[in-house]
């Protein structure tokens, strides 16, 4: 169980539940919060993270040849992310990475820290590697800008929406017009007994402002937009964390064989709600066309300014201009889809035109 954050003490704080109890679910004005957090004029608790580091001088090789990632040559200090696989190809691990020259950090959902730690430790066998979940002593802060006061700390920034090297675009959308270009993201490593004098009086946005934000960017979560079916073509994930010509490593043959000869069943799309309602469908929800179930809500969200938005996993072959309803028990959602995996994704062997993006080498 995640130990609540000091930081709950805040005038005005509301603990959220499910994935994210144990920091606020916001302070007191939940629009305020996610404007200024926008602005970088504020920082949202995510001390609930949880935090395994791999250190030892075979770090880096040793989770090359597990993950989806190359992360072979990181650098200290720069970001990526990586994906632990089943064989069949399906998520079962995502981690945002950042190395600090000796010991390479993995900042995960809670839920997935001592499960992460207790899988490497397995993996270890005779290489010179060292496993930690020290989730417990460090802390997590977020913000779309650099603090300035912060600069000595080690920061992961999120590589959305750019493609990285060895990476693929399933989007219809422009790199340069990627609405996640828009929410920067800077994850602080604090060490757990300074959380509070790190923050200091500075403004704090609770974790519904960082989650509009996310799915305003079309950002994917572990979790929410993930279940023990999906597999990294469906969520654009080929984008930040996977490299497509690294070594063998779990996992690939599954996402070799779509991207180059088939097509992902299932697609991400970003739902613009019907904000005439006073309420607004629960993650989970049906997303149907017409009498047919075609998908399911995984993030809900009041945007500060596009109102009631969402994220849902809806089958292939639903057409990009079909108006959809998200039905929420007995009360209907219309919803309008703006496509972020295109519905011919995959199958790129071949393929002379279209609208997906190709590799970076």
């Amino acid at each position: 169980m995640t130990t609540p954050s000091p930081l709950l003490s805040r005038p005005g704080a509301v603990e959220a539940s499910g994935p994210d109890a144990g920091v606020a679910s916001h302070y007191g004005e939940p629009l305020r919060e996610q404007r200024a957090l926008a602005a970088g004029t504020a920082v949202v608790d995510l001390s609930h993270r949880g935090v395994v580091t791999v250190s030892g001088p075979d770090r880096l090789t040793w989770l090359n040849t597990l993950s989806s990632q190359q992360v072979t040559g990181l650098q200290p200090g720069e970001s990526s992310e990586l994906l632990l696989l089943s064989v069949q190809g399906r998520i079962e691990f995502d981690a945002r990475v950042v190395d600090d020259g000796g010991t390479t950090w993995l900042i995960v959902e809670a839920a997935e820290a001592a499960p992460l730690a207790e899988w490497l430790n397995k993996m270890r066998f005779m290489l010179r590697v060292e496993v930690n979940d020290v989730s417990g002593d460090w802390a997590v802060l977020g913000s779309t800008k650099d603090v300035a006061e912060w600069a000595g700390l080690l920061a992961w920034r999120d590589p959305w929406p750019h493609v990285g090297a060895g990476g693929y675009a399933y989007s219809v959308v422009a790199e340069a017009e990627h609405p996640g270009l828009e929410r920067p993201w800077i994850e602080y490593l604090v060490p757990a007994a300074e959380l509070v004098q790190t923050v200091g009086d500075r403004p704090l946005a609770g974790i519904l402002a960082a989650e509009a934000l996310r799915v305003a960017a079309w950002r994917p979560r572990l979790g929410a937009e993930t279940d023990d079916k999906t597999i990294p073509h469906e969520l654009d994930l080929l984008r930040t964390a996977v490299h497509l010509s690294k070594g063998c490593y779990k996992g690939q043959e599954t996402i070799a064989r779509v991207h180059n000869l088939g097509h992902p069943p299932r697609r991400l799309v970003f739902l613009q709600l019907d904000g005439s309602q006073h309420t607004m469908p629960a993650p989970g929800s049906q997303v149907m066309f017409g009498e047919r179930k075609v998908g399911t809500v995984t993030s809900v969200a009041q945007h500060y300014e596009m109102g009631p938005v969402a994220l849902a996993v809806i089958k292939r072959s639903v057409a990009p201009d079909e108006i959809l309803t998200v039905l929420d028990g007995e009360e209907p959602y219309i919803a309008a889809q703006e496509v972020i995996v295109a519905p011919d994704a995959g199958q790129v062997v071949g393929r002379q035109t279209g609208f997906l993006k190709g590799t970076r080498s």
